[in-house]
């Protein structure tokens, strides 16, 4: 019988021949990651099951979202998972100022490869399916149990197929094609599918766009997103990985529930009002009303502090200067990128147009620290969330856009087509 992408990777880590959506299967995991929010919750649990962890190579702690440790309470829970790495011996210790946020530096390190199982205590742990993973989030229990045991079990989910044809534009990146799609089908459109994208137009797509495509699947609903294994991405597993991969593609008559149809050429900036990330409008659409003026700018996240999205900021920035009314942060997302942005010079832009550069961190993506709004004020962010009171106050207003576009709207002090700012490095 036929199967999808997500199905086949399903399959064969239930040791079944066959897999059908609705069917609940126990799956071996090749890799468990918690961070350390989630990873202080879930150790009481672990260890009322086991006294090791099943594997110390398949299991990570990240400390991402709260570091540097803002408090008593963060510096504690820090401490619990630097202490639980240590004693367990796991092989990817992971500390503050050697990773970086916990979606990006798991493809850097190679840790994650095609057709992999992979679950995160973390809800964006999706984000691997741009490698040809199967990649999902889950909860702080199951979590425990994942590292204890190495299995988790799932509901095999169907799958809703985004055909992709075209090339991106100038100034269109991932971030718009995804905020273009949940605007398209829903914040639930995908609700427990798989969102597996194929097409001609993925070759269009670079590894970047594809992670922050795949990021944000969940703000669909869906379990998870994935792509085929292409020539780019098996370059950024040669590059980044020594693991062996496999690939798994679907079948051509794979049962998909719908298929949708998406032509590149013909999306525009989006941006994602408050508070929904389906609330999407095009620039054009903002352009017509009256200016949204804006308090804060974020750039970074695990969904766009990439080297490629730190590109094309700073090429909108460069020469230029940040709104008077307007403070920004740019986050790259892990070391070895903050290390790339200053070889590049792309500090020195951002520091000159008047950015503030924070270490990796997830901190003001989640209202943790370093950019957390007051009453009333209004973010542009790169971020992958603008639910109430995500980022401070519960009167605060968060507009989720693309790279270019953020830099744009710090620039001019408002929402702001990027196709105005351009520039190139």
């Amino acid at each position: 019988m036929s199967m999808t992408m997500t199905q086949k990777i399903l399959a064969a880590h239930a040791g079944l021949d066959h897999v059908e959506a609705g069917q609940l299967i126990e799956a071996n995991l090749d890799l468990v990651m918690a961070n350390d929010i989630t990873g202080p919750m879930a150790l009481p649990i672990f260890k009322q099951m086991a006294d090791k962890v099943f594997d110390p190579d398949k299991v990570v702690l990240v400390p991402d979202h709260f570091t540097p440790n803002k408090d008593i309470k963060s510096a504690e829970n820090s401490k619990t998972i630097r202490d639980f790495s240590f004693d367990q011996h796991l092989t990817n210790h992971m500390e503050q100022g050697k990773c970086g946020v916990e979606h990006a530096i798991l493809p850097e390190r190679g840790l994650v490869v095609a057709g992999m199982a992979v679950i995160g205590a973390d809800s964006h742990t999706c984000t691997y399916g741009a490698l040809g993973a199967f990649s999902t989030g889950v909860g702080t229990t199951d979590i425990a149990r994942g590292m204890a045991t190495g299995q988790a079990w799932f509901k095999v989910p169907s799958a809703i197929q985004f055909k992709l044809t075209g090339k991106l534009n100038p100034f269109v990146s991932g971030k718009d094609v995804i905020l273009y799609i949940i605007n398209k089908i829903g914040v639930d459109g995908a609700l427990y599918r798989s969102m597996e994208f194929c097409g001609e137009g993925v070759k269009e797509l670079s590894m970047d766009d594809r992670f922050t495509i795949c990021n944000m699947a969940i703000e669909a609903g869906a379990k998870n997103g994935i792509f085929p294994v292409d020539e780019q991405t098996i370059a950024y597993m040669n590059e980044h990985s020594t693991k062996d991969y496999v690939v798994y593609e679907a079948d051509e008559d794979a049962p998909y529930e719908q298929v949708i149809e998406i032509n590149l050429s013909d999306i525009r900036p989006m941006v994602a009002f408050p508070h929904l990330p389906g609330n999407g409008h095009t620039i054009d659409e903002i352009e017509k009303e009256e200016p949204i003026y804006i308090d804060q700018v974020v750039i970074g996240s695990c969904t766009n502090g990439r080297m490629s999205d730190l590109r094309k900021a700073a090429a909108i920035l460069k020469g230029k200067k940040v709104n008077e009314h307007v403070r920004v942060m740019v986050v790259p997302a892990t070391q070895k990128i903050f290390v790339q942005c200053i070889k590049e010079g792309l500090l020195q832009i951002f520091v000159e147009a008047g950015c503030a550069v924070n270490t990796p961190s997830c901190g003001p993506c989640m209202g943790g620290h370093m950019g957390v709004m007051a009453k009333g004020e209004k973010c542009v962010s790169t971020t992958n969330r603008n639910f109430v009171g995500r980022m401070g106050d519960t009167e605060s207003l968060i507009y989720l856009a693309s790279p270019e576009t953020a830099a744009a709207s710090a620039i001019a002090g408002y929402i702001a087509n990027p196709e105005k700012f351009g520039g190139s490095l």
